[in-house]
């Protein structure tokens, strides 16, 4: 709750700064409100995002919500309003940001942590695949979800938030050379996902898929270098597509996805291991760092889940 309650302080400040900073200097009302008329915006903004903020910060919880919700309104109206008009990309940038702070400082203020258990709930929930499928089904199974998370987050998606970036006028010039590095890392990390997924799929009686995970601990392939290949993968793969792209927001997506999966999904995928493979999977563990590769590899071998 303690650091909740601070999050909101800092919002009530950086909120009434940047409220002294748009009659003071045009630019910032320009790259945040674009034509809008700051008047009636702040006749709502101050009570509803200010004060409950700083409400909020004082451990008013009715004030939380409030300010959550009005950001999380704003921040709608922001991106529409960006979106449709090409002006205050910066405004939409930053309620963006704002809502998500605010969001996850709200779970702090009322429940005191953050729910991160529902994101490993209902369909995304840890269960091993079927025994009886063989070999070929589960390595067709992985190429299906590479096809379908690749063409997802390492198109899809950037293709809209790059478009995007564009479109509210926010795109910085990145230096020259980078989309062709961009395209060598890409194809470098995609070669380590497939090796990852291939070893998943052919040695551990499974898939990279949560609804599908293996029945075997894996220690194969490039599971004996890093703790977590895939992933490591897919996060580099994110950032060679912003290069590609000349897109820092998508450089920034993908750095943003490696602190979803690090501090969110980890915990819980690593305490399942934990928990259907036993002092294994707790060796391999103190063996093998999660993002950082060994210079020498751990032995291969593998054990069926109890």
């Amino acid at each position: 709750m303690r650091w909740g309650r601070a999050y909101f302080a800092v919002q009530a400040v950086a909120g009434a700064a940047w409220w002294c900073a748009v009659p003071l200097l045009p630019w910032v009302r320009e790259a945040t409100l674009g034509g809008l008329d700051p008047v009636p915006v702040a006749l709502l903004d101050l009570p509803l995002f200010v004060l409950a903020s700083a409400l909020a910060a004082f451990g008013w919880r009715p004030s939380a919500i409030v300010a959550s919700g009005w950001t999380a309104l704003v921040a709608a109206a922001m991106v529409a309003y960006a979106t449709v008009t090409g002006e205050a990309g910066w405004g939409a940038l930053a309620m963006l940001a704002a809502a998500g702070g605010s969001a996850l400082a709200l779970s702090l203020v009322l429940i005191g942590r953050l729910p991160t258990e529902w994101i490993v709930a209902g369909p995304f929930a840890f269960r091993p695949a079927s025994a009886r499928r063989g070999v070929l089904a589960h390595v067709a199974a992985t190429l299906a979800q590479i096809g379908v998370f690749w063409g997802f987050f390492l198109g899809l998606l950037p293709f809209v938030i790059a478009l995007l970036e564009r479109r509210w006028r926010v795109d910085v010039a990145l230096p020259p050379g980078l989309d062709a590095l961009g395209v060598v890392v890409l194809v470098l990390a995609s070669g380590l996902g497939l090796w990852s997924a291939f070893a998943m799929s052919t040695r551990g009686g499974g898939t990279p898929l949560p609804a599908a995970m293996p029945n075997r601990l894996v220690i194969a392939g490039p599971y004996r270098f890093v703790r977590n290949p895939m992933a490591l993968a897919g996060i580099v793969q994110g950032a060679a597509v912003g290069l590609i792209a000349s897109s820092w927001l998508v450089v920034l997506y993908a750095l943003l996805g490696s602190l979803v999966w690090n501090h969110v999904v980890r915990p819980h995928e690593e305490a399942d291991l934990e928990r259907r493979f036993g002092p294994d999977f707790t060796a391999y563990r103190d063996a093998v760092r999660c993002w950082l590769p060994r210079l020498r590899p751990v032995p291969a071998r593998g054990r069926m889940a109890p």
